[in-house]
């Protein structure tokens, strides 16, 4: 059984998301399944078919946390002292000397990477490029869309 990698805020939120699906939505598709029971044939009855099948991903949602959070292995970025070094849970502000724009992520594992919010896996190749580096190196990453250099402007730990 692998060790899955994360930080203290991800495996938080992976606990409350567990808590609303067997506290507030496993009672509501009960509810559902009841209900919808009681209008009689159950072999025609698409509203039952759709709450089973509701049921089905939820439980399967359920499994799949608990076997993360059974597996977990929690690193706390701010109890990691590398320096200026990138490590898991460091926060790196790049500087891409292609475009000279600059962009920010956190490496955290691949469970609770969310592009969106500036966590990238990893296993991504940024992450790959970056670990072990240090501010001021200069890194290529194999993107999809070509090589992109970048500076390593900034090395934080929050």
């Amino acid at each position: 059984m692998a060790r899955a990698p994360m930080t203290a805020a991800g495996v938080e939120r992976l606990r409350e998301e567990l808590k609303k699906l067997k506290g507030v939505d496993r009672p509501n598709v009960i509810k559902a399944i009841a209900e919808a029971c009681a209008h009689g044939d159950l072999k025609e009855n698409a509203e039952y078919h759709a709450a089973r099948e509701q049921q089905s991903f939820l439980e399967g949602r359920i499994a799949e946390i608990e076997d993360t959070l059974a597996r977990v292995q929690i690193i706390d970025p701010t109890a990691v002292d590398a320096g200026d070094r990138v490590v898991f849970g460091a926060t790196v502000m790049l500087f891409n000397l292609d475009s000279q724009a600059e962009s920010a992520y956190q490496i955290v594992g691949e469970l609770e990477a969310d592009i969106s919010q500036g966590k990238i896996s990893v296993t991504s190749p940024i992450a790959r490029a970056l670990i072990g580096k240090s501010t001021g190196d200069e890194v290529t990453v194999e993107a999809p869309g070509g090589l992109v250099n970048y500076e390593i402007a900034n090395v934080s730990y929050v």
